[in-house]
């Protein structure tokens, strides 16, 4: 009895699902819960049922092959008939399960701005995730290879694993190991990739023809996307990656650098006035409970410079 109630529950919400994309009206969460019950193998009847109502109402001016492809007929053979925008969402979802139900399952965890998350992935591999990140992984790993795809930064202690080396995706580059820690900081509209080896042995692979990068313990590579272009140096800081312990640590790195990680870490607004001061390199470190406007006291001295609030933003001159 419970067990029906439950089925009969599950259909329903998943109708409800329905209605609510097809009437453009999902939030966020019902979006991925929707697509969550797509790629659930129990509930491949009443999706399709709902699709195959949905798809009733658009006549003969197209089909849906058996790969769950959408195939529009010759003219000569459609009725003069407008396919209404929310057929065609339905027949996409159709497709988009089709996808779901032959590719394996992904999980996605996020972090919002000043937000960290510790994740141990299903070869028990251990991940920290910073601030505003994104890490993709499949719920099982292939057995000949394990691979995840991360926006943001992250630190990882790979479980070793002879014959599945692991291997991060990161824009352009790809990171191999077997089993080793070390630290990926790959933010979008980040001018470099930049990975750096706790212990262990990676492998760093960027521009289709260039010669990969061999990393060892304590060495760091940073990686140009857009000139495909590296430079390796051994790392000046202890920690491979500082900030999951609660500090924060700068080698180097630019002013706007340093003013964008500190934007995503206290989930502030900062603006540099000075467009000269946004270029200088620095190489400082303090601890993150210091708080925004000591962190910034310390870059304007560092840079010269004069810090300002108005409005909801810090100003930097």
């Amino acid at each position: 009895m419970f067990a029906a109630s439950s089925s009969l529950y599950m259909e329903e919400r998943i109708k409800h699902l329905f209605r609510l994309y097809m009437d453009n009206k999902c939030s966020r969460k019902e979006y991925e819960e929707f697509f969550a019950y797509i790629r659930q193998s129990e509930h491949d009847e009443t999706i399709r049922e709902l699709v195959k109502a949905a798809y009733a109402q658009a006549g003969d001016t197209s089909y849906i092959d058996e790969m769950g492809n959408l195939v529009l007929l010759p003219p000569k053979r459609r009725r003069r008939v407008m396919m209404m925008p929310a057929i065609a969402a339905a027949i996409v979802v159709l497709a988009a399960a089709a996808w779901f139900m032959q590719a394996p399952a992904l999980t996605r965890k996020i972090t919002e701005r000043s937000e960290y998350k510790y994740l141990v992935l299903p070869d028990s591999t251990k991940v920290w995730l910073n601030a505003a990140s994104t890490l993709e992984f499949p719920t099982d790993f292939d057995k000949d290879k394990r691979e995840v795809r991360l926006s943001g930064e992250a630190y990882f202690d790979v479980q070793h694993a002879e014959n599945a080396p692991f291997i991060i995706h990161t824009g352009k580059v790809s990171t191999t190991v077997l089993g080793t820690a070390f630290n990926i900081k790959a933010y979008p509209g980040q001018e470099n990739i930049i990975v750096s080896v706790s212990h262990g042995k990676v492998r760093v692979n960027y521009g289709g023809d260039k010669k990969p990068t061999l990393l060892t313990q304590g060495q760091q590579v940073k990686v140009n996307e857009i000139t495909e272009s590296a430079i390796t140096k051994k790392a000046a800081l202890v920690e491979t990656a500082p900030w999951k312990d609660g500090s924060l640590a700068y080698d180097g790195e630019t002013m706007a650098e340093i003013v964008a990680d500190l934007e995503r870490v206290y989930n502030v607004a900062i603006r540099i006035d000075n467009k000269a001061i946004s270029v200088i390199n620095i190489s400082t470190s303090f601890r993150r409970d210091i708080g925004i406007k000591e962190a910034l006291h310390i870059l304007c001295k560092l840079t010269d410079s004069q810090l300002l609030a108005t409005e909801g933003v810090y100003v930097i001159k």
